[in-house]
């Protein structure tokens, strides 16, 4: 046998159900929860295919209002601290200090909110039995990606998750495409809401208010990130000037203000702001057809044979290899062309891939991603929103990935020695919390099942301490690579 699971031969090795079972817990989910193995193994691709269903992996709210009454909550915030500022000019320090609590309470009210919206996140991927369902839910998060390293966006993360991205994961790419750019979310981290159409009458009357002018314009920050990150990818073949067409076709895709209460918070088309006229985009023409005319656009992306070759990569790096096999990529992305972006197709075909159940386990686990099966393989759940602070400080503070491209795929950016270093320190504090307890062997068959190799088995077992034989577990090469 060689490395990578192959035969000298060069065909697929075909593991026992155990290790498939292992494969499908620690590679496809999030890693094992006690019991979970035993599970798997009665029919590992089969229980990896029963969670392909329904709306995918929401929590609760997949319908609810909540950006929308986020955003209003944010502008009130706003409009305080506006006014606190005029107060600051007009009146003595005291009333200023009255006038500034209410704004010091909105903002941590707002700070708040993102923290609990994390630590429910976390709960849901450390509880789940369902943690195929739950990775691919997160890879589509991550794929949209919405930060909140800004105040504006740190109170929607979490809604835009839940209602954009999670109901549709196992839908069409379409449709999950056209609803995460409609979502407040994404606007607010793109500027789109404030995205102006140079001729349109919105424009026009900007340009005639001395006080209004410099404000508006047009923004190209989400019309490139959709050619360049969503859908046909870098190398896609569209040009700047694409981008600042399609730019032109989003025009209007805003948020209602507080002089639209029923649309306050909410996705709103302001005609007014639309830029006229038909518009040209990767060598199509688009009528002049109002809210439609960005949707159609992104309609002929969603289908494009560039899109499904940039995504069926990207899926086959994050579940199987940084260097994916490029046989698994062309199989996802003959299922992704045959059935129009089914998300649930594809994701069946990659449960199928033969591809995806190499024996070597090549990812790297992210810091989110350690964290959370740590916690699994204790049966556990991190309790307060402070058990997930040592993220930040291994590179992954929560909701804030660095660019629209979400957090890397890659071990080389998690890999480091001083990342190591750090992980090892959380490690050492979690085990002398939860191991005194705990039985260190069967934790390590909990975790690994076939993939627990002899060195760590034996590691384990001549461990000094409790603590000890868990921090071991949870830095073996087996518990770092999934």
């Amino acid at each position: 046998m060689q490395a990578g699971g192959k035969c000298k031969e060069g065909r697929l090795a075909q593991g026992s159900k155990d290790q498939m079972a292992a494969i499908a817990v620690t590679r496809f989910g999030l890693g094992a929860r006690p019991g979970e193995l035993t599970e798997a193994a009665q029919d590992p691709r089969g229980w990896l295919a029963a969670q392909i269903v329904g709306r995918g992996a929401d929590l609760g709210l997949a319908d609810s209002t909540l950006s929308s009454e986020r955003v209003k909550a944010l502008r009130a915030y706003q409009m305080d601290r506006r006014d606190t500022r005029r107060a600051q000019k007009d009146k003595s320090g005291e009333e200023v200090m009255e006038a500034a609590d209410p704004v010091i309470a909105a903002r941590r009210l707002i700070r708040e909110s993102a923290s609990e919206d994390f630590l429910a996140r976390a709960r849901l991927a450390a509880t789940t039995p369902a943690g195929f369902r739950e990775r691919w839910a997160l890879f589509w998060c991550n794929h949209f990606t919405v930060s909140g390293v800004k105040l504006v966006t740190a109170t929607v993360v979490g809604p835009f998750e839940q209602e954009a991205i999670r109901p549709r994961v196992f839908g069409r790419f379409e449709d999950l495409l056209i609803a995460s750019t409609a979502h407040p979310g994404l606007m607010l981290y793109l500027d789109q809401a404030q995205s102006v159409g140079p001729n349109s009458p919105a424009a026009k009357f900007l340009q005639r208010r001395a006080q209004a002018r410099g404000r508006g314009g047009l923004n190209e920050n989400l019309a490139r990130e959709i050619l360049e990150l969503h859908t046909v990818g870098v190398a896609g073949g569209y040009s700047q000037e694409d981008v600042t067409e399609f730019a032109r076709c989003l025009t209007g895709w805003s948020i209602g203000g507080q002089r639209e209460p029923t649309k306050a918070g909410a996705f709103i088309f302001r005609e007014a702001a639309h830029e006229p006229g038909a518009r040209t985009v990767m060598g199509k023409r688009y009528g002049d057809t109002g809210v439609m005319q960005a949707a159609s656009v992104m309609k002929d992306l969603a289908a494009s044979p560039k899109t499904a070759r940039h995504l069926c990569t990207k899926i086959a790096r994050h579940f199987v290899s940084d260097t994916p096999p490029p046989t698994l990529v062309a199989a996802l992305e003959k299922t992704w062309m045959e059935t129009g972006g089914d998300l649930t197709r594809v994701a069946l075909s990659l449960v199928n891939a033969p591809e995806a159940w190499s024996l070597e386990a090549q990812k790297f686990k992210t810091p989110y991603e350690h964290v959370v099966s740590s916690y699994r393989v204790i049966g556990g759940r991190p309790a307060a929103i402070e058990h997930l602070a040592v993220l930040t400080t291994l590179g992954q503070r929560p909701f804030s990935p660095p660019s629209p491209k979400g957090w890397p795929d890659e071990a080389a950016y998690w890999a480091a020695p001083d990342a190591l270093i750090k992980r090892m320190t959380w490690v050492q504090q979690f085990s002398a919390v939860v191991a005194p307890e705990r039985d260190p062997d069967a934790m390590a068959r909990t975790a690994l099942g076939a993939r627990l190799s002899p060195t760590v088995a034996r590691a384990v077992a001549r461990a000094e301490s409790r603590p000890e034989a868990l921090s071991l577990l949870l830095m073996s090469p087996e518990f770092l690579r999934r």
